[in-house]
C-alpha cells in the first residue's frame, strides 16, 4: 500500500508525477527541485471498512433499488409475495458467488439466498 512521502530536502509532501518520456511514476516536490522515482505504481487506495449495520440496512434498502434486477418466478417462504429483487455477491465463509433475493413485500423484507 502507498503511504505518504516526504522530500529528503526540505520536508515538504511529495506527490505524484508522470514522466511522459520515461513512463515512468516520480514523486516530486513542489517547493525544491528534488524528484525520485516512485517504489510502487500504487498512488492511493480506498479502503472502504463497513459496520455489521451498514451491512444490514443495504440489504434492507436494495428491495426499493430500481435498476436491480426482479424477478416474478420465486416465491418469499416468509409472506409468500411473488416477486423479488435480485442480485450476485459473495457470501462470508464460502467460495464463488451466491444469488440472494429479497422480497418485494415493503411488510416482509424477508432474504435468501440461491
Amino acid at each position: 500500500m502507498s503511504t505518504m512521502k516526504f522530500c529528503r530536502e526540505c520536508n515538504n509532501i511529495l506527490y505524484p508525477k508522470e514522466d511522459k518520456d520515461q513512463k515512468i511514476l516520480l514523486y516530486a516536490c513542489r517547493n525544491c527541485d528534488h524528484q525520485e522515482v516512485a517504489d510502487n505504481n500504487c498512488v492511493y487506495r480506498n479502503e472502504i471498512h463497513h459496520s455489521v449495520g451498514e451491512r444490514t440496512q443495504v440489504l434492507q434498502d436494495v428491495a426499493a433499488d430500481p435498476t436491480l434486477p426482479r424477478t416474478k418466478s420465486v416465491r418469499c417462504a416468509n409472506c409468500g409475495h411473488g416477486e423479488a429483487v435480485f442480485f450476485q455477491a459473495t457470501a462470508r465463509g464460502e467460495e464463488g458467488m451466491m444469488l440472494f433475493f429479497v422480497c418485494c413485500n415493503p411488510n416482509c423484507g424477508n432474504r435468501w439466498r440461491d
